[in-house]
């Protein structure tokens, strides 16, 4: 579904439903009250949000796993598998898996290290370990308390932050920001902050750390090319302002809800609007999973990657597990 717009900003629907996020933050707490957490035998990251939402999350955490390879562990990925059909736990063979088996972010993941779906985190946590992983970096999972957490790391986009600080179904918020943050040992602030979110975030104890989603070296083909652009994501203009910062020629710019499922019909609209107009059809790495593969062909996929402000700072915040 895609967001309301007054998610983004108060307005005078937020305070009619304010008497359901009371519930709905209630029953969040109940569900985990007497859960006691599973420890696993090795480090697990936690990359999550307090938003519901794009944020970010997934290049957070094809950069943390990237940084673990790079220091010597066998990392693997761990994913509830968002709108996949397959409840796990299953480690995601891209050759036989689509997104709508495991979903959209473990293909991603899945390209640089064995990842792993599972409705049960601890569950999918084990067999991870069982096939050799001596680190795992959990796609989502703040708000699952199942498994303790070595380091949990709070993603924020800067271009949306909080939102109106409200908890669903009055806002975004999975919860209210207070207790998110709580169980917080950092916040990884995606540039730019056009929100204000540094500001909102003086008393947060802990790191805030800031990087920027940037086009890969790869991406630099589509620089100046005319393309009709179209994403299901979160916040689609953060993409259309990526292929800006390219220098491409935008015909057409089409928004769709997260985690959209593309039709073969729909596709073949955007092909045309670009045949017509001489231009290239291109979407996000994460829609381009979601495509039916006969599609993938006629569309090209705009590669991003998280670049952190300063790289000492994530070391630092990573060292005791990078030198155990």
């Amino acid at each position: 579904m895609r967001a309301p717009d007054f998610f983004a900003r108060e307005s005078s629907t937020g305070p009619l439903l304010a008497p359901l996020s009371s519930l709905y933050a209630t029953a969040s707490r109940l569900r985990w009250r007497w859960i006691k957490p599973w420890r696993a035998p090795v480090p697990v990251i936690c990359v999550g949000n307090i938003t519901a939402g794009g944020a970010g999350k997934t290049p957070t955490a094809l950069a943390l796993g990237t940084l673990l390879q790079e220091h010597g562990l066998n990392v693997h990925f761990l994913s509830r598998g968002y709108r996949g059909r397959l409840r796990g736990p299953i480690k995601v063979d891209r050759n036989a898996h689509t997104a709508r088996d495991v979903g959209d972010e473990p293909i991603l993941l899945a390209e640089i290290a064995p990842t792993w779906v599972a409705r049960n985190r601890i569950a999918g946590a084990k067999a991870a370990i069982a096939d050799g992983a001596t680190a795992i970096v959990m796609d989502d999972g703040l708000q699952n308390l199942a498994i303790e957490k070595t380091l949990s790391l709070v993603v924020v986009d800067g271009g949306f932050g909080f939102g109106n600080n409200r908890v669903l179904p009055a806002g975004p918020l999975r919860e209210p920001i207070a207790e998110g943050l709580t169980r917080a040992d950092a916040v990884i602030l995606i540039e730019p902050d056009t929100a204000g979110v540094a500001a909102d975030l003086e008393a947060f104890p802990h790191p805030i750390i800031r990087g920027r989603l940037m086009p890969t070296h790869s991406a630099q083909r589509f620089a100046g090319r005319k393309v009709v652009a179209f994403a299901g994501i979160g916040r689609p203009e953060k993409f259309f302002a990526t292929l800006e910062t390219l220098g491409c020629m935008i015909i057409t710019r089409r928004g769709f809800p997260d985690h959209h499922r593309f039709s073969p019909d729909e596709i073949m609209r955007l092909v045309e609007t670009a045949k017509a107009a001489g231009a290239i059809p291109v979407t996000t790495t994460k829609d381009y999973a979601r495509l039916p593969r006969d599609s993938q062909v006629m569309v090209e996929a705009v590669p991003v990657a998280l670049e952190w402000r300063n790289p000492q700072e994530i070391d630092s915040l990573m060292g005791p597990i990078l030198s155990a």
